[in-house]
């Protein structure tokens, strides 16, 4: 009963008359200028660290690397690049990423849909089409890579490497697993 008077007087409080008071939140947990920076300091970073796929094959038989899928998990189960662990775009956290990757010193190579061609099913481009949006924009590609290693740098990891070519489902050079 106390639970029930006690909801009661919340929500009266809450939807009271009184248009002029407005319940005061503080300020998201987000701060756009702050990742203008990153941003920034990622550009330079970055620029040194885009590699073909003969670069990426020779890197990834190191020790001590990591080949890092961040789509969804349905698409990582689906087909993903032989030997890639995954974790989730949206599940980025310092939490998370230090279970999966404790040493911020690991090398990491990552890629995404943008760097496949072939398989529109299983790496479908992430390209916006002005034809499709029914808009006058540019058509743009929006791949997850950038935001990942953005988040990555930003989490502390450096030693990150992307890579920069479209491959071909057909190159033999590259090992798939799928389901």
């Amino acid at each position: 009963m106390k639970t029930i008077l006690s909801i009661f007087i919340f929500s009266l409080l809450i939807f009271s008359d009184d248009r002029n008071e407005t319940i005061k939140y503080p300020k998201a947990k987000v701060s756009y200028s702050a990742f203008e920076d990153l941003v920034k300091q990622v550009k330079k970073h970055r620029q040194k660290r885009l590699i073909n796929l003969n670069q990426f094959l020779t890197k990834s038989e190191s020790e001590d690397v990591v080949i890092l899928d961040t789509r969804s998990k349905e698409m990582y189960t689906r087909k993903h690049i032989k030997g890639a662990i995954h974790l989730n775009f949206s599940d980025f956290t310092q939490e998370n990423l230090n279970k999966l990757i404790p040493n911020a010193n690991t090398t990491i190579l990552i890629y995404c849909n943008n760097n496949f061609e072939g398989d529109e099913i299983n790496f479908a481009s992430k390209i916006v089409l002005p034809k499709v949006i029914k808009r006058d924009i540019k058509p743009i590609t929006l791949a997850l890579n950038i935001p990942t290693y953005i988040n990555l740098y930003g989490y502390g990891y450096r030693n990150i490497y992307e890579l920069s070519e479209l491959i071909t489902l057909f190159d033999e050079r590259v090992e798939y697993e799928e389901q």
